[in-house]
């Protein structure tokens, strides 16, 4: 593995900040009430996904199980999407059935 250049190191920051971001106002919306059933936040493991999925090829499979927001994220998937399977809208990246 080669040693980390500036711009990348940023962009993997960038990444583990998005999550954060997407993580907090996940915890604030579901304090209001707004976000229904339970939620397992990812906050404190930003790290993991973004090291992991950029050690990993882009093709490779991954599993990942409840607290699965900053996979989904570093992935690809919009935080439009995320946002929206959250509130079971069928805009949601599971069409809304996965909560």
């Amino acid at each position: 593995m080669t040693d980390l250049d500036r711009a990348h190191a940023r962009h993997l920051l960038h990444e583990m900040l998005r999550i954060r971001r997407l993580e907090e106002k996940s915890a604030e919306l579901y304090g209001l009430g707004k976000i229904r059933g339970f939620l397992h936040l990812y906050i404190g493991e930003e790290a993991c996904a973004v090291g992991a999925l950029h050690a990993l090829a882009p093709d490779d499979n991954i599993v990942a199980t409840y607290r699965e927001h900053g996979h989904a994220l570093v992935r690809g998937v919009s935080m439009n999407a995320i946002m929206a399977e959250m509130f079971g809208k069928a805009a949601g990246c599971s069409r809304g059935r996965g909560g």
